[in-house]
């Protein structure tokens, strides 16, 4: 039982509830791309990726934070620090994608291929993320 009295389940239900959440948050982030491009059709495609990054971002965060982590921040410069770093890991989680996803369309060169290695990529990245987050974002300690 953590401090805020919520008994932490087993190692695989937190991992099917993480890979839960980053399907909820990509569709989130999808979800508000389209809707983006529905209410400002002039929009340069920018504004709909900034839009759905953000949204998918602070669902996944604020889930994570809570379902996964069972964090309680105690300060606003800790919660500052949590959200910059658990970014900083996002965006270097998506290169590990994008990698294994470009890499296996130039050795395949099919859309398959392509799919399957964003599968892979997205499995990759969301492994290695979940390790840094536990590692260095939601340590259970202040910062």
């Amino acid at each position: 039982m953590n401090a805020q009295g919520v008994t932490r389940p087993e190692s695989l239900a937190l991992g099917l509830r993480y890979v839960g959440f980053a399907v909820l948050a990509t569709a989130a982030n999808l979800l508000a791309q389209e809707a983006t491009v529905r209410l400002a059709p002039g929009a340069p495609l920018v504004v709909s990726l900034v839009m759905g990054t953000g949204i998918g971002f602070v669902a996944k965060y604020l889930l994570d934070k809570r379902f996964v982590f069972f964090d309680a921040s105690k300060t606003r410069t800790e919660e500052a620090r949590k959200v910059v770093l658990y970014g900083l890991f996002s965006v270097a989680t998506t290169l590990v994608f994008w990698v294994f996803e470009f890499a296996f369309l130039a050795l395949w060169g099919t859309s398959a291929a392509k799919y399957t290695g964003a599968l892979v990529g997205l499995a990759v990245g969301y492994a290695v993320k979940y390790g840094l987050d536990r590692r260095f974002v939601f340590t259970g300690r202040a910062s």
